[in-house]
């Protein structure tokens, strides 16, 4: 990589250096005629361009690097100050008519090589810090969807658990029904989208296996208003929604309880609402679980500015309010 660079760096200057040297030659052909031959013509340009790149590349490669990167301004000030007028002396030395006319013109190219070299090497960090913010938020996402993997697969164990306790007749149905849930997950942490179709078919299927184990005294009700549209979604982003309604809900207390899930898709906008009750006299913990953590973070590296979140957790119910519009690519 390094060797890339540094071989890119010098044709960029040689290409560089050629430009110059061929604007000179231009410029100049019309007094071409003041030198004895087109040797010294040629030879004249050349000691003029060396001159101009020389400055330059001091510039750039030491002075640059060494003293103003260094923030040691007022000597790199000086230091330039002389390696223009030294550049100067040495083309147009001893005319000091000459030499003035030199200097004035390696102020102008030496200020606009300098814009060039800011302009480029400011390009070339922000690219670097793109990058850098990229992959950061990619491994910060793949971290993040990694650690819902064993969070939805310890409520669900929990929940056939409990079945298996009370020796249903359901527990094998139910064990084959979280196999699949477990297979789409594995499958859909591999992709960075899915479709918003078959992600609302995940919370469907885990919201008929918990019903199941709720047996009658949780009422689910699972509602889907609008055209999908092909919509993707990144996955596994809304299950954590619906695992806190059921485990700080339903599963917290033997009370009869309600969980309501509806979701509303307009063009490319979807609005997702779950709202479960709260027990009354069980004491718990606030309500602030891994997994809602995670959903919020996962928003904020996903949809920044694009998503809205509002959890209105009162005495008797707790309600999510999840606006995100789909139409920004992940």
């Amino acid at each position: 990589m390094i060797k890339k660079s540094l071989r890119y760096t010098i044709l960029l200057n040689l290409g560089a250096f050629c430009l110059v040297l061929i604007l000179e030659i231009l410029s100049g052909w019309l007094f071409k005629d003041n030198y004895d031959n087109d040797y010294n013509f040629i030879l004249s340009q050349l000691v003029f361009t060396t001159t101009i790149m020389g400055v330059i590349w001091v510039n750039h490669f030491v002075l640059i690097p060494f003293f103003y990167d260094k923030k040691n301004y007022f000597l790199y000030a000086m230091l330039l100050v002389v390696s223009i007028f030294l550049g100067a002396c040495l083309k147009a030395y001893p005319n000091w008519i000459g030499v003035y006319k030199m200097l004035s013109f390696l102020v102008y190219t030496t200020g606009t090589g300098m814009a060039a070299f800011f302009l480029r090497r400011n390009m070339i960090i922000k690219r670097e810090n793109d990058a850098k913010e990229k992959l950061q938020k990619e491994m910060e996402l793949n971290y993040l969807k990694a650690q819902v993997n064993p969070h939805f697969l310890f409520n669900s164990l929990n929940s056939i658990y409990s079945l298996a306790r009370q020796q249903s007749l359901e527990t094998p149905d139910l064990v084959m029904q979280l196999s699949e849930l477990m297979r789409y997950q594995l499958e859909s942490s591999k992709k960075d989208t899915v479709l918003l179709k078959e992600e609302l078919e995940f919370i469907e299927n885990y919201l008929l296996l918990e019903e199941k184990r709720l047996s009658n005294r949780c009422t689910i009700e699972f509602l889907i208003e609008g055209d999908l549209l092909g919509l993707q979604i990144s996955p596994m982003l809304l299950i954590p929604f619906v695992e806190n309604a059921v485990k700080h809900g339903a599963q917290s207390t033997n009370e009869q309880s309600s969980i309501d899930v509806s979701i509303a898709i307009k063009n490319t906008n979807l609005q997702f609402c779950v709202v479960n009750s709260k027990p009354l006299a069980v004491s718990k913990p606030k309500r602030k679980g891994m997994g809602l953590d995670n959903v919020r973070r996962r928003l904020k590296l996903l949809y920044p500015g694009s998503h809205a979140l509002e959890i209105d957790d009162k005495e008797k119910v707790y309600r999510v309010n999840l606006a995100i519009d789909l139409s920004v690519s992940i």
